[in-house]
């Protein structure tokens, strides 16, 4: 089973500041470096002045910052913050067919169209299709993975898109990869996004299945580890 996505050689560096939504100053060894920031959350709790990061060198000549944020230090855990690890890893799992909810799925193609936006990945099963949507999740309060940090509308019409689809027969999921060990239960964050909240409430209703899993982030990489339950 592929549960592991290694990272590449990684530099350590001190947060400075956030110059704008994808860019952080860092403090690398005296030196202050630009760092793409690969997602859109706030992250306010994780990019604090002196927090310890991880950084990769990029291999791009085409790239305005020399370096990539990926992992940040919250205390005693490392949490991955880069919003495109969880569909890689997924992806992964999903074509070996080794994620066990859809071991009996074919994989189809990634980030079918539906209705003007996309979906993360399309299945069959028994020949009817499958969608599936994948969720970075970085915020965690008291043990509890919490999703979104910030509002996202677009998360909103996916979760009623796919209600609509379940609605018509098609099997349909949302998959939230929790990037950090230190979550035993997964709950969408009505207190930032109350719509989300609901939207998730109503999907579940309609059937769309619902799946959380916690990983194991080092210096050498992210590991998908146990499946913890969703509370909505």
């Amino acid at each position: 089973m592929i549960l592991h996505v290694p990272f590449q050689p990684m530099q350590t560096g001190r947060f400075v500041k956030r110059l704008n939504r994808f860019v952080a100053l860092v403090d690398l060894e005296g030196e202050r470096v630009e760092a793409h920031i690969a997602t859109s959350g706030r992250l306010a709790e994780l990019l604090v002045p002196d927090a310890a990061v991880l950084l990769e060198r990029s291999q791009s000549t085409r790239r305005k910052t020399a370096y990539s944020l990926r992992v940040v230090r919250y205390g005693q855990t490392w949490v991955s913050i880069d919003a495109q690890l969880p569909n890689k890893l997924i992806k992964q799992l999903l074509q070996a067919q080794a994620l066990p909810p859809f071991a009996q799925c074919d994989f189809v193609r990634s980030e079918p169209v539906y209705r003007g936006g996309r979906f993360d990945f399309l299945l069959t099963e028994a020949g009817q299709a499958v969608y599936v949507e994948v969720k970075s999740v970085t915020l965690v309060e008291e043990k509890l993975g919490l999703f979104p940090d910030a509002p996202t509308e677009r998360g909103r019409r996916h979760l009623l898109h796919l209600a609509g689809l379940r609605q018509e027969g098609c099997r349909c999921a949302v998959i939230f990869i929790i990037q950090r060990h230190d979550a035993d239960y997964f709950a969408p964050n009505g207190r930032t996004d109350p719509p989300f909240a609901q939207a998730l409430r109503q999907a579940a209703a309609a059937g769309v299945e619902l799946y959380a899993y916690r990983c194991q982030v080092d210096k050498k990489g992210l590991t998908l580890a146990q499946r913890v339950p969703v509370l909505i």
